[in-house]
């Protein structure tokens, strides 16, 4: 819900041009593995799609998978049928699910390090 309320209050883009409330991002200045993921699903709600991607993959996906939950949910209540916890509740997805995000977070910081300067890194940081 947040990420939609940001989108009917971006109306100058402040989104692109401000400081990130990432507490690892402010610290460190490189990005954590989540950073950009509200952008992505701004971008993915105003129809931006590419730019949604670029944010962060995982959040068209997120919103898709978010939209199936509810779903899910709504038919458990309607069935009174258990299908949350066998479907959600499974170890190798989880196990799969974070081996796929660290690469994913490996491969952004590669390209993140090649992108900018130590400048640009340290003025994404409280150590300005």
């Amino acid at each position: 819900m947040i990420p939609f309320f940001l989108m009917l209050n971006n109306s100058d883009d402040h989104l692109k041009k401000d400081q990130s409330l990432c507490p690892i991002k402010m610290l460190t200045g490189f990005p954590c593995p989540s950073c950009g993921i509200t952008k992505s699903i701004v971008s993915f709600y105003e129809g931006r799609f590419y730019e949604s991607i670029s944010y962060h993959i995982l959040g068209p996906i997120t919103v898709v998978f978010s939209v199936l939950l509810i779903g899910l949910l709504t038919i458990e209540i309607k069935t009174q049928k258990e299908y949350f916890n066998h479907y959600l509740y499974h170890k190798k997805a989880a196990y799969g699910l974070a081996i796929f995000l660290g690469i994913y977070h490996i491969i952004r910081l590669v390209f993140f390090v090649q992108q900018h300067s130590i400048q640009e890194i340290l003025k994404e940081s409280i150590w300005k």
